[in-house]
């Protein structure tokens, strides 16, 4: 099964995988009917304070990215959060859905390196 990530705000290309929201806010503008989420996990977000920091700015990415792994080395439901993507990857893809309109800049892509270099998804 695969891990993908893709943009809340665009048509779902895999309704059939598990749907996992990782921002820490809710995007606007989009249902909870429609966002066909099967889990928010709002936790795993960046900080408040690293989002606002961050601000969507590509040229501040490489220090956001550090900031953001250090607060999810330090986060407790991490590991609670690695188990159920890995859990949930057995039997079917994941898909990581963020609101941000960079689609390479996006806390997303951060969580999905992190997990995919975690050592605990499945390899096949």
């Amino acid at each position: 099964m695969l891990l993908k990530v893709e943009r809340i705000y665009t048509k779902p290309a895999d309704l059939d995988g598990y749907r996992i929201l990782v921002d820490r806010l809710w995007p606007r503008g989009i249902s909870k009917v429609n966002a066909h989420l099967d889990t928010w996990v709002k936790e795993i977000g960046p900080s408040t304070e690293l989002r606002k920091w961050f601000n969507h700015e590509p040229a501040k990415y490489p220090e956001f990215k550090t900031r953001y792994l250090a607060e999810l080395e330090a986060n407790p439901i991490t590991t609670e959060f690695v188990q159920q993507v890995a859990t949930q990857l057995k039997t079917m893809n994941v898909i990581l859905l963020y609101g941000a309109k960079d689609e390479q800049h996006n806390q997303a892509m951060v969580l999905a390196e992190y997990l995919q270099q975690s050592g605990q998804l499945p390899t096949s």
